[in-house]
């Protein structure tokens, strides 16, 4: 005869194991227990962790059911279910579907939440702030792998896609969606005015010369249910488009006129691009080149003719000039042709005007005789 003694402390229950098989759960105090030729084990488990973790839990749920209505809170999940597990009122975990478990009845309060995530995706918004606020607890919430929470922020939106498929466009704010036997996706998106280069193009103008040209376009969605349900991503088909326009207007003119009337690009590229985003949800606001670079040697003779045409506009105001110059010399003769006096003030003018530039004059023979030339100057 084996006799054996046990103490179950009032925080625990015990599982008395005869010969490793369930004999009975043992309440809390001292258990005297005898046993001819049994092998006997008890297995104690404090009442502060409730979840049941033991090989025989299937047999329990299967075979003892008085026990188990008895001793411990029950869950059985189906695969469309999964379960939001509390413990004296404070969310602990998310069980996921098809999970069969046992909790300790006794010291904590446990209770389990049903949800049929078959039906709904997203999860209500109290459950969502209880999921996001984590930092605040002192104990963090199990099981968040089988749950998207995603935070949208202000002046942006979130595409929501499951299994593939766009659904709908989440306002700002925070988000929360069951994984359980779907694929879920959101994607962030801003609806601000944002901007796009398209830089290192390089084009042959319609007489072969090879430009390189940087362009800079801002944009906005204008409908982002409509965009995202008919492009994967349009930013990039923004971007193509903008090259596109870029090639039309560049293609079908010649060098002189694109430098003649550089805005033009400007005007084509826009008018392309919005005829072809007019279905897409996308706004074009604006489109400007910022650079237009020229092949080296290009350089060189565009150089040369900027040189010539500007000697030529020197030359044409240097005979002009010229012109203005000897019509108003022939217009001055006239006037003292006609005029004595006048011929005088000027000789009395060019007279002093030499006198300015010589230190000494000597005159002989009176004033009439230095008009006449016998100046001498020394």
């Amino acid at each position: 005869m084996k006799l054996k003694r046990v103490t179950v402390k009032k925080n625990e229950r015990g599982l008395l194991l005869r010969n490793g098989d369930f004999d009975r759960v043992l309440p809390p105090g001292r258990h005297t227990l005898f046993s001819a030729f049994d092998d006997l084990r008890v297995d104690t488990f404090a009442l502060e962790q409730p979840a049941f973790t033991h090989e025989l839990t299937d047999y329990l749920l299967a075979k003892e059911p008085e026990v188990v209505a008895r001793e411990f809170v029950r869950v059985e999940l189906s695969e469309t279910q999964a379960g939001l597990l509390f413990e004296d009122g404070v969310l602990v975990e998310l069980l996921p579907p098809a999970t069969r478990r046992l909790y300790w009845k006794g010291l904590r309060e446990v209770r389990v939440d049903v949800v049929d995530v078959a039906t709904t995706a997203e999860l209500p918004p109290e459950l969502v702030q209880r999921l996001t606020q984590t930092q605040l607890r002192p104990r963090a919430v199990q099981g968040l792998a089988g749950v998207l929470s995603v935070q949208v922020p202000e002046h942006g939106a979130g595409v929501l896609s499951i299994d593939g498929r766009v659904e709908r466009v989440l306002p700002p704010g925070n988000h929360a969606f069951w994984k359980f036997g779907r694929t879920v996706a959101v994607e962030l998106v801003d609806l601000r005015l944002q901007s796009l280069e398209v830089t290192g193009q390089e084009i042959l103008t319609r007489d072969k010369v090879a430009l390189r040209l940087n362009l800079a376009a801002t944009w906005r969605y204008a409908n982002v249910l409509a965009a995202f349900t008919q492009l994967q991503k349009p930013a990039e088909h923004l971007y193509r488009e903008l090259q596109l326009g870029l090639r039309a207007a560049v293609g079908t003119r010649s060098l002189d006129e694109l430098l003649e009337n550089k805005a033009v690009i400007d005007e084509v590229v826009t008018a392309h691009v919005r005829q072809k985003l007019a279905t897409y949800g996308l706004l074009l606001d604006g489109v400007g080149v910022k650079d237009i670079v020229l092949p080296g040697d290009m350089k060189a003779l565009l150089a040369q003719v900027v040189e010539a045409e500007k000697a030529a506009q020197a030359n044409v105001i240097r005979r002009r000039e010229e012109t203005a110059a000897t019509r108003s010399l022939l217009n001055t003769a006239k006037v003292m042709e006609g005029s004595p006096l006048a011929l005088r003030m000027k000789e009395l003018e060019t007279l002093e005007r030499v006198a300015e530039r010589i230190d000494k004059i000597s005159v002989v023979g009176g004033l009439d005789q230095v008009l006449d030339g016998l100046v001498k100057i020394r």
